[in-house]
């Protein structure tokens, strides 16, 4: 980052340093005020040189990395435009009375097209952005924080994508006032130039394209940063930031040295990054979760509560864990997306979904190997590793979905279902995260064992990180059968033909016991924690003051049998008013229960059969979307399970020095290891 000396006219002089190396190397140019940041609103102003006759502007329907139409266009209000010559495009005059302003005209949902113009001209537009969405994935502005993806602030210009493209941040006095500015900073993966002239601040970012600049989010607010190293196995440093705002009262020595295990880690795997700097943003907040990948940077939000605190344990908190996970998946998503990527996504329209059955291997290996990296790492031990894992077994069985979906299926519906979420959704679907996490967990355990122990997941993903360095744009888009190819260097190309069509293609059960059993990993059933116990007549209840409000019903579950639905208001049984008590009282007696209930403003009675549940578990599913192996096995699954290393490998649970006895699941769990030599 470039800082201009305080002195006025150095200021000024600088001032028009900056705009005449902006102007000579950029085509078009963006900037945003945000003056009225009170009112959450970012006042743009986009300036180019019409290529075409009445030109078109267009905003993007949805980021990368977020399979959803977010329509950000909706936050647009009305777009405006001047034709100037090119000498009051030069001085920036926007509102010269000479130049008449028009109103673009809308063609489709988030398209302008500006008449008026012809080719060659200069155009300035001028447009509003309400942002309000405290997401990773839009736009923030209040008097706290200066947040936004130019996915949501930055209109394109047709045919002009690929052109250099400038951007001017202003910051207002306002917005300066009661804070402290030596902690007023800009995150963003882009170098930037910083100018303070008349009481704001102004920061220049610069482009090779409009496609690159959307690759790029920023934050200016109120920051706490520090600074590591680490290092690629040719020896090159690369320089590392992490920034965090918010409200906190973090270790930040603490996160500092954790976070640089885990990056460091990558490194000694992958052996070098597809970046030269990489810039961590993170906004902290009091329930609010996520994160997304970009080229040199990630854009993370938080609970509070998952920072390290002053007198974290050696073993990180469960919490802290968790954003420690958030942090190394959005990490490698740098290698394993943004470089390697489905190849639909290579050169993507971002006003039409992509549709791909990829999106279990991009989300799901992450979600796999981001918590395998913690203990890789040595940020946690191995028993916090397994439970880690055990809670994503969890998830899969508690999702009755899987025997509907397949995971390649998830992948290709993410676009009308991961993100939309109802009551049907845990019985008619899986995640792609979650099964494909478990995918990956599969594969590598059968690599392992097809190999004699040569190889692994880890081999595959970096067998594809090479062919992308090969290419010149340094990026690869990968398919279904390129999978196959490479897979098939590490293992029998049959034996990895058998097993996309049953796990990843099909909705056999994963053989996770039976794999993780063969490395010298038990996995134990919890007999307290049941299904009955936490979702009795299989319905998952809220209590509130009305009563019980249904939120999910499992399919031919006792809640399924009886009529009752999602949304539905329990308010009493047996004459009883209905609480979670009387619930779990009379979940599994062998009689009928009256149950009185609310569906919108009408009252129902209807009779339950506790004892039904427990019949239902001896009867075949006559649903024909179930295979023979689900049908007979499904509900046999536990509810909530834990992992250990299996009795005859261990003396005193987990160690670094085991005997040769416990081969299996070291090899499994020190993969990265052999990459480091």
């Amino acid at each position: 980052m470039t800082s201009f000396a305080n002195n006025s006219r150095n200021q000024l002089s600088d001032a028009n340093k900056i705009n005449d190396h902006h102007k000579s190397k950029a085509d078009i140019s963006y900037r945003l005020s945000f003056e009225r940041f009170f009112e959450h609103l970012v006042d743009v102003s986009l300036n180019f040189t019409a290529a075409n006759d009445a030109p078109q502007l267009w905003l993007p329907a949805w980021i990368p990395g977020s399979y959803l139409m977010r329509e950000f266009a909706r936050n647009i209000t009305a777009v405006h435009y001047q034709v100037l010559d090119s000498q009051a495009l030069d001085s920036q005059i926007m509102d010269d009375n000479t130049h008449e302003t028009y109103r673009a005209h809308k063609i489709d949902k988030n398209t302008w097209q500006l008449p008026k113009a012809r080719a060659g001209q200069a155009v300035s537009v001028h447009y509003e952005v309400y942002c309000y969405d405290l997401s990773v994935r839009t736009a923030y502005v209040d008097q706290q924080r200066l947040y936004g993806n130019f996915t949501s602030l930055a209109l394109a210009v047709e045919g002009q994508e690929h052109r250099d493209v400038q951007a001017s941040l202003v910051v207002p006095a306002a917005f300066l006032a009661g804070k402290n500015e030596s902690r007023l900073l800009l995150a963003c993966g882009l170098e930037s130039t910083h100018l303070r002239l008349d009481g704001q601040h102004s920061y220049g970012l610069q482009a090779g394209s409009y496609h690159e600049l959307i690759d790029y989010p920023f934050e200016i607010a109120e920051q706490d940063k520090f600074d590591f190293i680490i290092q690629d196995k040719t020896h090159q440093t690369l320089h590392h930031r992490f920034y965090l705002s918010g409200k906190h009262s973090a270790n930040m020595g603490r996160l500092q040295q954790d976070v640089t295990q885990i990056c460091q880690c990558y490194l000694d795997w992958l052996g070098d990054a597809p970046f030269n700097d990489y810039t961590f943003m993170t906004f902290a907040s009091g329930q609010d979760y996520g994160g997304l990948e970009h080229i040199n940077s990630t854009s993370l939000i938080t609970p509070r509560r998952d920072l390290p605190s002053l007198d974290e344990p050696k073993i990180p908190s469960t919490d802290y864990q968790r954003f420690l996970g958030l942090c190394s998946h959005e990490y490698f998503h740098s290698w394993w997306v943004k470089t390697v990527r489905p190849d639909v996504m290579l050169d993507v329209d971002l006003r039409r979904e992509a549709f791909t059955p990829l999106l279990w291997v991009f989300e799901g290996f992450t979600s796999y190997i981001d918590d395998f990296m913690l203990q890789a790492s040595g940020v946690i031990d191995k028993p916090s590793y397994l439970k880690l894992l055990a809670e994503q077994i969890n998830r899969y069985y508690q999702t009755a979905g899987r025997a509907y979906q397949s995971v390649a299926e998830s992948s290709f519906d993410a676009w009308i279902k991961l993100y939309r979420n109802d009551e049907n959704t845990g019985n008619a679907g899986i995640s792609y995260y979650n099964k494909g996490a478990l995918v990956a967990l599969c594969l590598d355990l059968t690599l392992l064992q097809k190999s004699n122990g040569r190889y692994r997941l880890f081999d595959v993903v970096k067998a594809f990180y090479t062919q992308a360095k090969q290419n010149d744009n340094k990026r690869i888009g990968i398919n279904s059968a390129d999978m196959g190819t490479v897979i098939g260097q590490f293992m029998p190309i049959e034996d990895w033909e058998d097993f996309e069509y049953r796990y990843v293609n099909g909705v056999e059960e994963l053989p996770i016991e039976a794999l993780l059993a063969a490395n010298g990993i038990n996995m134990h059933s919890n007999s307290k924690e049941t299904a009955d116990k936490h979702m009795p007549w299989g319905m998952r209840c809220t209590e509130t003051p009305a009563g019980l409000k249904v939120n999910r019903v499992t399919r031919a579950s006792v809640a399924a049998r009886a009529g009752i639905s999602a949304n539905d208001v329990i308010v009493a049984l047996d004459g009883i008013k209905a609480d979670t008590k009387q619930l779990a009282l009379l979940s599994n007696v062998e009689r009928d229960i009256e149950c009185h209930l609310f569906r919108r403003d009408e009252l129902m009675r209807v009779n339950v059969l506790p004892k039904a549940a427990i019949e239902g578990q001896q009867q075949d599913s006559t649903d024909s979307n179930v295979n023979e192996v689900n049908r007979a096995t499904n509900k046999a699954y536990p509810y909530k399970v834990s992992l250990h290393v299996a009795k005859d490998n261990q003396s005193s649970g987990v160690s670094d020095n085991a005997s040769p006895a416990d081969a299996g699941w070291q090899a499994w769990l020190n993969a990265i290891e052999r990459y480091q030599s």
